[in-house]
């Protein structure tokens, strides 16, 4: 009978334990999800923006705009004709040498016993140099 008591009372523990860290949680989750508010500090989201409704363009209906400020004049010098111009043109002969194509150079692959030598040479090239 000891021993029923012993684990009615251990899951009895378990059960107290269980429901505050739950409670804990519980209570974290709404701090950090109201800590702005709880602070008085306001988001910028929640400050009213203003909607605009979209314009609908009917062919039938005419869109008044009274706009009123300063009349804005603006003064352009008049423009004249540039004088008329004789342009010469004159083909010249230059002689230019004619360019030796260069031959393609074609490089023979690596092969790999080569590479690995060519990387050991360079392995040991820097080993002697510390």
């Amino acid at each position: 009978m000891q021993e029923e008591i012993k684990e009615g009372m251990s899951n009895l523990k378990k059960g107290i334990i269980g429901f505050a860290g739950t409670a804990v949680a519980a209570v974290g989750t709404y701090v950090t999800t109201q800590f702005n508010t709880l602070l008085g500090i306001e988001d910028e989201s929640e400050t009213p923006t203003e909607i605009v409704a979209p314009v609908e363009n009917n062919t039938s209906q005419q869109q008044n705009v009274n706009v009123t400020g300063p009349a804005i004049t603006i003064n352009i010098p008049e423009q004249k004709a540039a004088p008329a111009q004789t342009t010469v043109i004159r083909e010249t002969v230059r002689e230019v040498p004619a360019a030796q194509p260069a031959a393609p150079v074609e490089e023979k692959p690596e092969t790999p016993a080569e590479r690995m030598a060519r990387l050991k040479k360079q392995r040991e090239e820097q080993n002697a140099g510390k």
